[in-house]
């Protein structure tokens, strides 16, 4: 009887973590993400923006991008063109691979400790259904990131899918960071030629990542089409330790 209740009390401590972030996330969005996805639109302000900042701007920078990737719901290209824009090619893509792989790391221990509760707050259970082959295939980190790498995938989908697996903290930290490159290196040159008024290349950069884009969104379905009449167990809903 006092095991029960026991864990009736967890449950109810749990839910209790999961609306309060839920509560907290939404208001960042509203409060703090949607000014900033306006403000990053128009990178020649971002820009200007950081450059008052000086030596804060980097860290100012990163922390933004720390937010973005951990509010899964706040789109995270505005972002990194705003980043090259603002830095360049080699450091907004620097920076941004570090806000980046922070917030993937905060992302994968929340879900660890909170387990599916927490992620069907950002993504509908149809949507985890069509990843549940990535909990038991031997071949697991591989796909990760192979899915990961393809520019295009849902790489906040799998960010706070990552945390239903017993995958070790260091091979997602991994993952993430090699994984992201493409779509971050992409976005930042970019963003780095626009402002340098080397609009033709700008174009002929975006031109060809929404085309590559489109394509490994296709692989990305063949592979979850691939894997999903195979039987997988259900995810556990509390998660595991890293």
């Amino acid at each position: 009887m006092q095991k029960r209740g026991s864990i009736k009390k967890e449950r109810i401590i749990a839910g209790a973590v999961v609306a309060t972030v839920l509560a907290a996330m939404l208001a960042v969005m509203v409060l703090v993400g949607r000014p900033l996805i306006e403000f990053a639109s128009e990178p020649e302000h971002f820009r200007a923006w950081i450059d008052e900042k000086g030596a804060w701007g980097p860290l100012i920078y990163v922390a933004i991008i720390f937010l973005q990737v951990s509010v899964a719901i706040i789109p995270g290209e505005p972002f990194e063109i705003a980043g090259g824009y603002a830095f360049g090619a080699v450091r907004g893509t620097v920076f941004c691979l570090i806000g980046a792989v922070l917030g993937s790391a905060l992302v994968f221990l929340l879900i660890k400790r909170f387990g599916t509760r927490l992620v069907e707050i950002f993504f509908p259970q149809k949507k985890l259904s069509e990843l549940r082959f990535l909990q038991t295939s031997p071949r697991r980190s591989f796909l990760f990131f192979v899915i990961f790498a393809i520019p295009g995938t849902p790489k906040d989908l799998l960010c706070y899918f990552a945390g239903l697996t017993d995958m070790k903290l260091w091979v997602w930290l991994l993952i993430t960071t090699v994984g992201r490159l493409p779509s971050i290196v992409t976005s930042t040159i970019g963003g780095a030629a626009l402002g340098e008024e080397s609009y033709l290349t700008a174009l002929a950069v975006f031109i060809a990542t929404v085309a590559v884009s489109l394509i490994g969104f296709l692989i990305y379905r063949l592979i979850c089409k691939r894997h999903e009449k195979k039987p997988v167990p259900k995810a556990n809903g509390q998660g595991t330790d890293s």
